[in-house]
């Protein structure tokens, strides 16, 4: 594997899952501990009705993709505040009807669309020097996040309500949270799928959060466990001509089940 560096998309591969390591293992245990990993479902399929109607329209993929994501993350956070025991319904909705309108689109446009199928099932070495700009523009304001508003972060995760009373900015910062997760949903989904990308985004939380006692080392090994299973489902797929999401994902979850087995 080490000759293929001399290509240059194999160097953009291995930015590109350093930056998504740093963007999954930061925000991963988040929505694990927030417990929205069904709207990070539903955000992430559901986008693809975004994907559809811009390749419908004639639209770049990467706006109808990013726009619709932001509109779901605003509606998912309205739902969980005006309905909060209705909002896994509400995304399941979103998740099943948002991919239902992305198929519907792309079987009324004529012709085949390579970048639709490289977001249904990840391409980590096609990933252009654009999305590399997005997956590092994203990895630093998920490292800003944590960074500069650590403790209130870690405050409105575990007690919004005594967060509230200490005059902690909750609204704001589900909001914040919501928006960035749901465009990092999208830029991962180029390196593993729309189809597996959720499990790059609790993988590493589920596997590392018994051997943790804060929220800062929940974080800092779910972006070296990331790390680990991008870069060795890489090699494997390299070396054995295998679809690179798919074998990063599978390292990911026979690592997680092989260690719950055993603990």
């Amino acid at each position: 594997m080490i000759e293929l560096l001399q290509y240059d998309f194999m160097r953009r591969a291995l930015v590109a899952a350093l930056l998504v390591s740093v963007i999954c293992g930061v925000l991963g245990p988040i929505s694990v501990i927030k417990r929205s990993v069904m709207t990070t479902g539903g955000i992430a399929h559901g986008a693809y009705g975004g994907l559809g109607l811009a390749w419908f329209m004639g639209w770049p993929p990467r706006a109808g993709v990013y726009g619709a994501a932001v509109l779901l993350a605003a509606m998912a956070t309205w739902m969980e505040r005006k309905a909060p025991n209705r909002s896994d319904t509400v995304m399941g909705m979103i998740w099943a009807v948002g991919m239902a309108t992305g198929v519907i689109f792309t079987d009324l446009t004529p012709g085949y669309g390579t970048e639709l199928t490289s977001y249904l099932f990840g391409s980590i070495l096609t990933v252009s020097s654009g999305d590399i700009a997005i997956m590092a523009a994203l990895a630093l304001g998920s490292l800003g996040l944590v960074t500069l508003g650590f403790r209130p972060v870690e405050a409105f995760l575990f007690d919004r309500t005594f967060a509230r009373t200490k005059g902690v900015p909750v609204g704001f910062i589900d909001l914040t949270i919501s928006l960035l997760t749901s465009l990092a949903v999208v830029a991962v989904i180029r390196v593993v799928g729309l189809i597996m990308v959720i499990a790059l985004f609790t993988m590493p939380s589920a596997l590392v959060e018994k051997s943790c006692r804060s929220l800062a080392s929940m974080m800092a090994l779910s972006v070296l466990a990331s790390l680990f299973f991008c870069l060795s489902g890489l090699w494997i797929s390299v070396a054995f001509d295998l679809t690179a999401g798919a074998a990063i994902v599978a390292v990911g979850g026979l690592i997680t089940v092989a260690k719950r087995l055993i603990s």
